[in-house]
């Protein structure tokens, strides 16, 4: 601007001499800027001293940037902000547009007031900072403080020091992209209770957080509640995707909560909370077969509901449902002589057992109390592709994505594989996932004979459809399947466990190989009685030592 201000003044009006020296001030700029001509001689107006874009390029700072640039740019923008100045806080960013909207709602879309931002000690180009404000909405005020931070850069064209403008320099906990609102929470609380009316809470119930966020969900605005108000976090809401999150920042009001009672009996909820705790990575599921009533669901950790969402390799307790078929199909038989070698290929691929066991001249049922991987590979080839798919989901109502248990659940894949991988699904391997409720729902189904999808709250308090299958397997196929889960209870790879565990009774253990991993995962799955429960450990090793004693603990308190 200096140079183009004072060519223009060139151009009107000759400078005075001044004993051969020629003043030129320009106007504006706070200073003076003289030449001299030497020997008393007058310069020509028209000849500038540099061009613009010299002078420019001097004047671009470049390398790190110093103390006094990195609080001068901090304190501005900071100071901007406190005093509710959206335009110049924007302007001292990096990206105005985007932190001209976002500073903007701080005020008009979260309610927050009263802003008191209190700088902290600069490490290199970051300033820490304090934020103490109010929320207010509709009347209800609570204050609000949290930490922050921000990082000044140069910018490149001109080396101008400003603020690097990321969202969560408003609040950490916003990623680029997301906003702030204050307002009725999405759903009204709920207070869920037992199956005896007891109220249950993640204080006395640490794996319930996540049951209990997801009945909140489905039945917040169907139980009678009203919902609280909250500052929240939008995701995305710069996109068509905007949602709020489930982080609530302040919670102004509670709100008044609605009443949903679930299927959970205390007594075995208790229990099994403090089995899962023994062990790492361990979720349990308990159900009661004669009418799909989920009992009790733990996991030993927080946050992700494994028991009802994992997707998992179930290893061989998945040779329940393989064994179903086998038998259906005329392929295998209890008593049967059946065989059991070492390895055996399919689809190019080389399968084995564990420790690389054969049984020579054994039964089907001496191949299932063992497990044998082999005896249930050899028989792929007279299988089609979709023939174990069909089984899962016409017999034992899996894999069709369309349970309502009440809270969100995984209900299991298998899908149509070939070759190997078809193979592989036979043993719980390849593309099949479970999860404990999954698996606890197959030893139910062999329990009682027919499928009854598992609910934890019950159909008729909000008229939900529940799923099922499209047919029982036959009188013939149940009775030996019922027979290879007993033997092994009592005789095979579940025999440690279930020691003790008496009355009518049937189990399955499993292992899945996991990639990365140096233990696989364990399983077991059984009934006992009107009880059917299932478990997982992973990285814990052989399903009979690991989920075997969690889930034989709770068989044994009733049936």
């Amino acid at each position: 601007m200096g140079n183009r201000r004072r060519v223009a003044e060139r151009r009107k009006t000759n400078p005075a001499v001044l004993g051969g020296m020629i003043a030129v001030v320009i106007g504006g700029a706070g200073f003076g800027v003289y030449a001299l001509y030497g020997g008393g001689a007058v310069a020509d107006s028209r000849t500038p001293t540099a061009s613009a874009g010299d002078e420019k390029a001097k004047k671009v700072k470049t390398g790190p940037l110093s103390a006094k640039e990195v609080s001068g740019a901090a304190e501005t923008f900071l100071t901007a902000w406190q005093q509710g100045k959206v335009p110049q806080a924007a302007a001292a960013t990096d990206d105005t547009t985007a932190a001209r909207t976002l500073l903007a709602g701080y005020t008009k879309d979260a309610h927050i007031s009263d802003v008191t931002l209190t700088e902290g000690t600069r490490t290199g180009a970051k300033v820490p900072f304090s934020v103490k404000a109010t929320v207010t909405y509709k009347g209800t005020s609570k204050p609000l403080a949290y930490d922050s931070s921000l990082t000044v850069v140069r910018r490149a064209e001109d080396g101008k020091p400003l603020v690097e403008w990321h969202s969560a320099i408003v609040h950490p906990d916003l990623k680029d992209g997301d906003t702030l609102v204050t307002g009725e929470s999405g759903t009204p609380p709920v207070k869920a209770l037992d199956r005896d009316g007891g109220e249950l809470t993640e204080d006395e119930y640490p794996s319930l957080g996540s049951v209990l966020d997801g009945l909140r969900e489905k039945y917040g605005e169907k139980a009678g509640g009203k919902a609280g108000v909250e500052l929240q976090v939008v995701r995305g809401a710069d996109s068509k995707k905007a949602e709020l999150s489930d982080k609530t920042l302040l919670e102004l009001s509670k709100g008044t909560p609605g009443t949903v009672k679930t299927t959970l009996n205390p007594a075995l909820q208790a229990a099994a909370e403090k089995q899962v705790a023994a062990k790492s990575k361990a979720s349990v599921v308990v159900l009661r077969p004669s009418t799909g009533e989920i009992l009790a669901v733990a996991n030993s950790s927080k946050g992700f509901n494994t028991a009802f969402q994992g997707s998992l390799a179930p290893g061989s307790t998945m040779k329940v449902i393989t064994s179903s078929l086998l038998i259906e199909k005329g392929l295998a038989s209890a008593d049967k002589q059946h065989p059991c070698p070492k390895y055996f290929t399919y689809g190019h691929w080389k399968f084995q057992n564990d420790d690389k066991f054969e049984i020579k001249g054994g039964t089907f049922k001496a191949s299932f109390a063992r497990s044998c991987n082999t005896a249930f590979i050899s028989q792929a080839g007279e299988l089609d592709n979709d023939s174990l798919t069909k089984q899962a989901q016409q017999v034992f109502g899996l894999s069709m994505n369309n349970w309502s248990v009440g809270v969100p659940t995984f209900d299991g894949a298998v899908p149509v594989q070939s070759q190997a991988q078809m193979a592989a699904s036979l043993i719980g391997q390849g593309g099949v996932r479970m999860n404990p409720l999954n698996m606890a729902s197959v030893s139910a189904t062999v329990k009682t004979g027919t499928f009854k999808q598992p609910y934890l709250v019950a159909p008729t308090v909000d008229n939900r459809t529940l799923a099922t299958a499209s047919r029982s397997m036959s009188a013939g196929t149940l009775s030996q399947l019922r027979e290879l889960m007993a033997y092994t209870a009592a005789y095979g790879t579940a025999a440690e466990a279930m020691s003790g565990v008496t009355g009518d009774v049937g189990a399955k253990t499993g292992s899945a190989e996991v990639d990365g991993q140096k233990k696989p995962n364990g399983w077991f799955t059984a009934y006992r009685g009107d009880l059917a429960a299932a478990g997982v450990v992973q990285s814990g090793g052989h399903g009979g030592e690991t989920a075997g004693p969690i889930v034989a603990a709770l068989l044994k308190m009733g049936g």
